[in-house]
């Protein structure tokens, strides 16, 4: 396939689809130097294809392609059937932008790296991001019990949320949050303690992405994401999960 390139042999396997093939090169090697198979992919088309035909464990997505939206492309991978859909995503943004790493976010994305970056620091996010997701995915010892709600269902083994039966849109790592407030029901958290339920990256000061996946997970369980009655915002403080819902 044209413009894809492999780099060594390891059970991970990522694609990166990045149009700066300088900098694509520069991070395959460092990639594949820290043991993982990279595959790299010019433009959106190439790698759409890729995605499909050899499924990645993580995709690195530049928001700038020439002949698509970064923001389309992980659109497009969340409407692939199956496991595709859920196959996670860390975008590269423009440095000082927010509002790029905001909508991406919103469109799906698990993380967001802006440029320019460390390598040592990607390698870290692309770590954390398939630790979640690796361990959201584990088939648990133990079956644990549905979590309900009013009419809100939380399957944690099947990893599936449903609202009055119909079944709700979640990333991994948004799923994991909704858990892990659903868990401590009645509690008030704060950012920092949600993120670290998880076991994320740590949050930054001016990191306001854990406000953008609640804005995602509020679009997706609640009828009114505007006057939101499951997740409430204890502001200056963090969220709290209604015990009680209709």
């Amino acid at each position: 396939m044209r413009g894809l390139a492999r780099l060594k042999s390891m059970n991970q396997q990522l694609l990166m689809i990045e149009d700066d093939a300088r900098l694509a090169s520069m991070v395959c090697e460092y990639l594949g130097q820290s043991g993982y198979t990279v595959a790299h992919a010019g433009d959106a088309k190439t790698g759409l294809a890729a995605l499909q035909s050899q499924p990645p464990h993580l995709v690195i997505l530049d928001l700038m392609l020439p002949d698509m939206d970064g923001l389309e492309v992980c659109r497009r991978i969340r409407a692939l059937p199956g496991a595709l859909a859920a196959t996670p995503v860390l975008m590269l943004t423009a440095k000082g932008d927010p509002m790029d790493r905001i909508i991406g976010l919103e469109m799906g994305a698990d993380d967001y790296l802006p440029k320019p970056f460390e390598p040592r620091e990607l390698l870290a996010r692309i770590r954390a991001v398939l630790r979640r997701h690796v361990e959201g995915t584990a088939q648990p010892q133990a079956a644990a019990s549905p979590l309900r709600f009013g009419s809100l269902d939380i399957d944690r083994d099947a990893r599936i949320v449903t609202v009055a039966g119909q079944a709700c849109e979640l990333t991994s790592y948004q799923f994991d949050l909704l858990v892990a407030l659903a868990e401590r029901a009645g509690r008030v958290l704060t950012r920092d303690q949600i993120m670290e339920a998880v076991r994320g990256r740590e949050l930054d000061a001016f990191d306001r992405s854990i406000d953008v996946h609640m804005g995602r997970i509020r679009a997706a369980i609640e009828a009114d994401a505007k006057a939101p009655k499951r997740i409430l915002t204890v502001r200056g403080v963090g969220y709290v999960f209604a015990r009680q819902q209709d």
